[in-house]
């Protein structure tokens, strides 16, 4: 019988297996971080059992895509998503619940409920924390992987344009996060104005 626990096994060995070793960023290792953070934010506010485990599930595929497409990848998770989360029990209303979290992941984010506001803040997490350069570059080496021409100067541009237009969802986050990504811009900026 299919467990929420082997389906934890089974997507989490799916992505070490199938997503390209370049892909530094987008891995298992991203998957448990945001199902970490989702859980952390979930507990903060209080959600009931059963969306801690929409919570969940829907961080755990939120990524799957990559392993057949980088560009809509998060359509493709859903795509896996409907055809494997019947087997674990899943109704089609969780379905389409889930598939709604894995789309508010999508850059620009649009969240359209509390669950959402959740994931998306979740999946982004880094930006508001210590260390979040680290993170940075490893994305900036998996897209140099599928664009080698792309620079350094481009993805700092990139990133300073993305953090003025990003926004956390949930008030914890806005409270917790907001700050230190600002600080985290600064550090771009004072960068950038260095020539580095």
């Amino acid at each position: 019988m299919q467990t929420k626990e082997t389906m934890q096994d089974f997507v989490i060995t799916m992505l070490k297996e199938q997503i390209p070793a370049a892909y530094t960023y987008h891995n298992y290792e991203h998957t448990l971080y945001v199902q970490g953070k989702a859980r952390e934010l979930g507990l903060h506010e209080h959600l009931g059992k059963r969306d801690m485990d929409l919570l969940n599930t829907a961080a755990l595929w939120h990524d799957t895509g990559y392993i057949h497409t980088y560009k809509g990848h998060e359509e493709e998770s859903c795509v896996m998503a409907k055809e494997y989360l019947p087997g674990y029990s899943y109704s089609e209303a969780d379905i389409e619940i889930i598939c709604g979290m894995i789309m508010a992941t999508k850059v620009p984010q649009q969240p359209h409920s509390f669950l959402e506001n959740i994931i998306a803040d979740a999946d982004l997490a880094y930006l508001g924390m210590i260390g979040a350069a680290e993170q940075s570059d490893k994305l900036f080496n998996e897209l140099r992987s599928i664009n080698p021409a792309f620079t350094k100067e481009e993805w700092n541009n990139q990133q300073i344009a993305f953090l003025k237009a990003h926004q956390f969802f949930t008030a914890f986050y806005r409270q917790k996060k907001e700050p230190v990504k600002q600080v985290y811009l600064a550090q771009i900026k004072k960068l950038m104005e260095a020539g580095k």
